[in-house]
């Protein structure tokens, strides 16, 4: 083959790489494809997290999109409470999903101040799903993270507190903030990771148990000013997540 006609070949299929990717590219960032869709579709129990984001929340529409549970934003820090919290707890549960609540770790409050405000908040109500601690890195402490050992001290203290109270939780974590705080430490704790791009890999060889595998999900049934919702799965059956609620 002539050696102008193929460096020719050459730039037409770099050409119509970029032009695919760049096609990809934009059908994710509008949720219309999402990579990790395939890999999460052999786990039959899926659930959402929502937060006053995504606006009144039209529950019994969510619940008849497949959806089987749900987490709510409760608290932040030590005194921030989401404003959609008690109603979309008292609908998603009339709707007939599992519903649990999500507190969002702060690095600048004390882990027993916010397990406190945790305790304050969420109510103590049969067959809740443990309440989730969110970490991850936010704000300036994306470029300047934390010390690993006040992070670890502080969680401790938060996690410890909320069992003293008969709350066994969840930690959720993003891939960084795993690999940062979390991963060799909390044993027997279970684990909601975040990946949205690829399936989850530890670096401790930790199993899962709820995996974030979408941010750019789109559902009917919301009116806030976030037009996508996460998207998880549940390591299990229904019958296995129902024995997660919290008892009396």
């Amino acid at each position: 083959m002539p050696l102008r006609r193929r460096r020719r070949l050459l730039v037409i299929a770099a050409a119509t790489v970029l032009v695919l990717l760049g096609a990809a590219v934009a059908l994710a960032s509008r949720g219309v494809l999402w990579p990790n869709r395939a890999f999460a579709a052999r786990y039959e129990v899926r659930g959402i997290d929502v937060s006053a984001h995504q606006g009144e929340v039209d529950w019994p529409t969510v619940a008849r999109q497949g959806v089987d549970f749900a987490y709510v934003k409760a608290t932040e820090g030590s005194s921030f409470v989401d404003a959609r919290f008690e109603d979309n707890v008292r609908e998603a549960r009339a709707a007939g999903l599992l519903v649990g609540a999500y507190h969002f770790f702060s690095f600048e409050s004390s882990g027993e101040a916010q397990a406190e405000h945790v305790l304050e908040t969420v109510p103590d109500e049969e067959g809740l799903l443990p309440v989730a601690v969110d970490v991850e890195h936010y704000g300036a402490f994306q470029a300047h993270p934390p010390d690993v050992a006040t992070v670890r001290a502080e969680l401790t203290a938060l996690l410890e507190t909320l069992r003293a109270h008969g709350e066994e939780p969840v930690v959720y974590a993003t891939q960084a903030a795993y690999e940062r705080y979390v991963a060799g430490a909390f044993p027997g704790t279970p684990i909601w990771i975040r990946s949205v791009y690829v399936p989850p890999s530890m670096s401790d060889a930790r199993a899962w148990t709820f995996w974030q595998y979408s941010a750019k999900e789109r559902l009917d049934g919301f009116d806030g000013d976030e037009p996508f919702v996460d998207m998880n799965v549940f390591r299990g059956d229904a019958d296995e997540l129902r024995a997660l609620a919290s008892q009396p």
